[in-house]
């Protein structure tokens, strides 16, 4: 800071210039983060839409000209396979969707998803004794293999080294 500050909106004024922030590396950081976001399921769509179109919305106010249907078309590339379905039923029709639209279609088909969506657990039981006795017969399995290599006799009677008998 330099030694002219001497009120309080002067000071403001410096301490401005100090943290000027780059539009052009705000709006790259943005998009980004608006190309790579996905939908991974655990919040609900409405969420994962509404935060799309916040990013959106701060691009606009960096004057980046977007379009609504640019929106729309990211959101819909960026959400997983179990929606596939839904996406090719709009790419079909001849009208496009606003943002709110997309929602609430987007919020339909995920309840319609949860309430087909079958809950299923798999439960395995191995009584105790069954597991002892795999253990042993693989044991018992190594132990004869080992015990037959050593029991082998050689078949002539020869020197180990120099192969004379």
């Amino acid at each position: 800071m330099s030694d002219k500050v001497k009120t309080a909106k002067e000071f403001m004024v410096e301490i401005e210039k100090v943290f000027v922030k780059s539009e052009k590396a705000e709006i790259g950081t943005l998009l980004t983060s608006l190309t790579s976001i996905r939908y991974r399921g655990k919040s609900n769509i409405r969420e994962y839409i509404m935060q799309m179109s916040h990013l959106f919305s701060k691009l606009k106010a960096l004057k980046l000209d977007l379009s609504e249907d640019l929106l729309v078309h990211l959101i819909l590339i960026s959400l997983p396979s179990q929606f596939s379905q839904f996406e090719m039923g709009y790419n079909y029709q001849k009208k496009t969707w606003s943002l709110n639209e997309l929602i609430s279609h987007y919020v339909q088909e995920e309840d319609r998803l949860k309430q087909k969506k079958i809950e299923s657990a798999h439960l395995t039981a191995v009584p105790k004794d069954k597991r002892k006795d795999k253990k042993r017969k693989n044991k018992e399995a190594v132990d004869t293999a080992t015990q037959k290599e050593q029991h082998q006799k050689p078949t002539t009677d020869s020197c180990f080294f120099c192969k004379a008998e």
